[in-house]
């Protein structure tokens, strides 16, 4: 799941650090996607404060939902659907149609979020930016081999861009799963590919993820 999903399953919390770890595995991939970390071997090394507690908390949770979400039948059914959809619009790139109709699904579920205003963005951006930025620092230094300036200036820049926003306007999104594929695979994208894919991801968010929220239920039932 992506980033505003993740924050749906920590939208009660009243500690920004809990809300963060549910966000922090994603935004130390988008760091170095080579970052990789083993939680349970770090428990007492990370149980330093509360607010580290909440961190953990956080991640815990975030690593449940992705294990359940891309377990699901939703996730398969989906994700098979939408690249059948979507194929013929990349069949000219070098871009993996399975891939993309998974990010696909992920952003269309952001998207519904906002659009249907199931989440407040302002909110999650409170959050993040109240978090203590001492704690953070001293946890990341726990977790080993994180480069810490590197890693507060992208959260600076993911704070300051507030792009989770752009994902209303379903126009918005071919250039994010664009940007996204371009991590990649090298490749440029004309007019038509942003056109067409959104065209695609328009009709297919209306015929069949009219139940989406359905996902949201099976999760939290299972975390619950």
């Amino acid at each position: 799941m992506n980033f505003l999903s993740h924050y749906y399953f920590e939208r009660f919390a009243s500690v920004p650090e809990q809300v963060l770890g549910g966000l922090l595995p994603d935004l130390l991939k988008n760091v170095d996607k080579n970052y990789s970390f083993q939680l349970q071997k770090l428990e007492q090394e990370l149980s330093f404060h509360p607010k580290s507690k909440a961190i953990t908390e956080g991640w815990h949770r975030h690593v449940e939902v992705d294990k359940l979400f891309h377990g699901s039948d939703f996730f398969y059914e989906h994700t098979h659907r939408i690249r059948k959809q979507i194929e013929h619009v990349v069949e000219d790139l070098p871009v993996r149609s399975s891939f993309l109709a998974h990010i696909s699904l992920e952003l269309l579920l952001d998207h519904l979020l906002i659009e249907q205003h199931v989440l407040n963005v302002g909110r999650l951006y409170e959050h993040l930016e109240a978090v203590d930025r001492k704690v953070l620092t001293v946890y990341l230094q726990q977790l080993g081999g994180v480069d810490i300036d590197r890693f507060f200036d992208f959260y600076d820049r993911f704070l300051q861009s507030r792009y989770i926003f752009d994902y209303r306007e379903m126009d918005n999104l071919p250039h994010a799963l664009y940007s996204i594929c371009k991590r990649v695979w090298d490749f440029e994208v004309g007019s038509r590919h942003f056109e067409e894919l959104s065209k695609q991801l328009e009709e297919y968010k209306r015929n069949y993820l009219e139940n989406y929220r359905e996902i949201y239920t099976f999760i939290q039932d299972k975390i619950a």
